[in-house]
């Protein structure tokens, strides 16, 4: 059984270290990076279920830059921290931007990993549902084929 692919995108050391090695300790594998253009990278070179990242990094505007993410990957689930005191306009624009889960820093290691075990799930399940649509688009597609052939006199077995 594969494990999930956990991104952590934080300026702090400290905050991608502690981050890096209470993921590991539950088996998940993870890449620590400091910057909006290597995250990005990483999504093209690995497969990546979830992303931990900060509110602001340099001078980008992180929520715009999840929402791009997941218009390429639906399925990522995304958590966002900050040490910023937000009002309740700003949190809904962020949540409705994509964030799957929001949190005020500091944030426990048991509250990360009980969202994260949710958000990953949810994932699975996004991911299953994609999957049995696909399958049925298929079985709908050959079945038109099978009435065509049949109302044109074709035997397709």
């Amino acid at each position: 059984m594969s494990k999930d692919t956990i991104l952590i995108l934080d300026k702090d050391f400290y905050t991608q270290w502690t981050l890096k090695t209470l993921l590991e300790s539950e088996k998940y594998i993870t890449l620590a990076v400091n910057s909006v253009e290597r995250a990005l990278q990483n999504f093209k070179e690995f497969e990546v279920s979830g992303i931990i990242t900060e509110y602001r990094i340099d001078h980008a505007n992180m929520p715009k830059v999840i929402q791009e993410l997941k218009r390429s990957f639906p399925e990522l689930y995304v958590m966002m921290t900050t040490d910023e005191n937000l009002g309740e306009k700003e949190y809904k624009k962020i949540i409705s931007l994509g964030i799957d889960d929001f949190f005020l820093k500091p944030v426990s290691s048991e509250k990360i990993l009980i969202h994260l075990k949710k958000g990953l799930k949810q994932r699975k399940i996004f991911l299953q549902k994609k999957e049995l649509e696909k399958k049925l688009n298929l079985i709908r597609k050959n079945k038109t084929v099978r009435e065509m052939a049949l109302s044109e006199g074709l035997n397709i077995s």
